[in-house]
């Protein structure tokens, strides 16, 4: 249970400058370059990390290289991984409360979602994998009795990540645990703005007994570091979750290096659809304000559309503003704040400027917009409501990844169908109706990787997560996780 006089004796613990993680130990950029962490809480910088470079990745990946060819991990038996890895999710979980209130002071998200989504969901998700990894079997061949063929589930290699700054815990631990997990020797590249929880994970790693070399990070600028890991020759698998310009580009990378499989995770522009039969619409408008407003909007699957039928637009529409308007804006680290602060300087300015966008192009403020508690040098955006949203305008097709909801109305199943997927992705979707074969019929219509039904957000490891179209490829979460760090091995053997 999280209390604030715990929370206060962390708020302003001293953090000495970061280096890289390489080969069990810190190690300093090789040109000694640091760069600054600005806490969007008060503006102030909060310590400096490692500016990595091309030659910081390449002993990065070397490293991680050898460890996998001498086997020192990759040829663990599964049940000692699993035991290795458990112990790394119980450490974690010892130190939920100190990883949770670093990652607040770096990146800004409330700390009440925080200790859940990052600190206690990493855990989780380590512990998970661990769990699974001695549970998945290979294949027997139905061949002819003089053969017997077998079908191996083999550790890829060297696996590199790049994770966002605004989960870096929940989603790092989304792509490193399985990667572990199925034997594989990992390279970490964070975000430059959130990589201070993600090097204490690696820590905590070794502590578990991860061998040295096993889980790397290597933190700096996406532009050199994430660069140089995805031009890598001898990195094997890419695992990203970011822009869909980075996206792009990183493909790009793939096919000028070693045609390394890129898996990405590209956000979207979710549409949360609200019929009129919906079974209780007082409760949608609350779920779906903290859909969009939580984390200030700061997060992938966000239900940043909502898409609500005429016959009951303005009311809903009415009560959801009164949701928005009572959430308490503030200090991320006091437990009286329900929405913390946005990351960065440049996402506020470019959340505001979408605001002003909006209004140009025809919609309606029915709420918010503006920046507040800028006397405190942090970074605080009022939740926002723009209705009147019409299909071509840029709200309705750019992700903003901040507290700006879209709100376009719709006549018919037809009309929300079409608006549903009127956009170039494909991430996550809502539909709040008490006719279940209407709700059969839109799971199966809109296309996106999760559609939630009579709720927003919550699924947990047990599913997973993935996009269409724009929104990428490959899943993170659940069982299928696995698939993107494994290799197929035939053997077909004459009897």
């Amino acid at each position: 249970m999280l209390n604030q006089a715990s929370i206060d004796a962390l708020r302003h613990a001293a953090v000495p400058p970061q280096s890289h993680f390489i080969g069990g130990k810190r190690a300093p950029a090789l040109d000694g370059g640091l760069l600054d962490v600005v806490s969007p809480i008060d503006g102030r910088v909060l310590t400096q990390i490692a500016d990595g470079s091309a030659a910081d990745v390449d002993a990065a990946v070397a490293t991680a290289r050898v460890a996998f060819e001498d086997g020192r991990w990759s040829r663990m038996a599964p049940a000692e991984r699993k035991k290795v890895l458990m112990r790394l999710g119980d450490l974690i979980e010892a130190h939920a409360l100190e990883l949770a209130v670093l990652g607040v002071r770096d990146n800004g998200t409330e700390i009440n979602m925080a200790f859940k989504a990052e600190a206690l969901s990493a855990a989780g998700t380590f512990r998970y994998y661990g769990e699974a990894i001695d549970k998945v079997y290979g294949q027997i061949a139905p061949t002819a009795d003089s053969i017997l063929g077998l079908v191996h589930h083999a550790p890829v290699g060297v696996v590199g990540a790049i994770v966002p700054w605004n989960f870096p815990l929940m989603i790092g631990s989304w792509k490193v645990a399985p990667a572990l997990a199925a034997g594989n020797s990992v390279v970490l590249k964070p975000g430059e703005t959130a990589s201070l929880t993600l090097l204490r994970i690696a820590e905590l790693a070794s502590e578990a007994g991860v061998p040295d070399g096993v889980f790397n990070v290597v933190t700096g600028r996406g532009a050199t570091v994430g660069e140089a890991l995805a031009l890598h020759m001898d990195v094997d698998i890419l695992a990203f979750t970011g822009s869909g310009a980075t996206g792009r580009r990183l493909l790009e990378y793939s096919a000028r290096s070693n045609l390394k499989r890129c898996y990405l995770e590209l956000g979207g522009k979710s549409p949360n659809v609200v019929f009129a039969d919906a079974p209780d619409l007082g409760q949608a408008a609350k779920v779906s304000a903290a859909g969009i407003f939580r984390n200030s909007g700061q997060v992938c699957v966000a239900g940043s559309r909502l898409l609500v039928q005429e016959d009951v637009a303005e009311a809903f529409v009415a009560e959801l503003t009164r949701h928005a308007e009572a959430f308490t804006v503030g200090d991320p680290l006091d437990l009286g704040s329900q929405i913390g602060a946005v990351h960065s300087e440049a996402q506020l300015a470019a959340n505001l400027d979408f605001v002003k966008t909006a209004e140009a192009e025809g919609a309606e403020r029915r709420s918010g917009g503006e920046r507040i508690l800028a006397e405190t040098g942090g970074t605080y955006m009022q939740p926002t409501i723009m209705a009147g949203v019409k299909e071509t305008d840029t709200l309705f097709q750019k992700e903003v990844f901040g507290p700006i909801l879209a709100v376009t109305p719709f006549k018919d199943e037809d009309e929300a169908v079409r608006l549903a997927n009127g956009t170039a992705f494909g991430l996550a979707a809502g539909v709040w109706t008490a006719n279940l074969s209407r709700a059969h019929r839109m799971i199966g219509r809109i296309r996106s990787g999760v559609v939630h039904v009579n709720t927003y957000g919550g699924p947990d490891l047990t599913v997973p997560l993935g996009g269409l179209k724009q929104s990428g490829n490959g899943h993170d979460k659940s069982l299928h996780a696995l698939e993107k760090y494994t290799d197929l091995k035939t053997a077909w053997i004459q009897l």
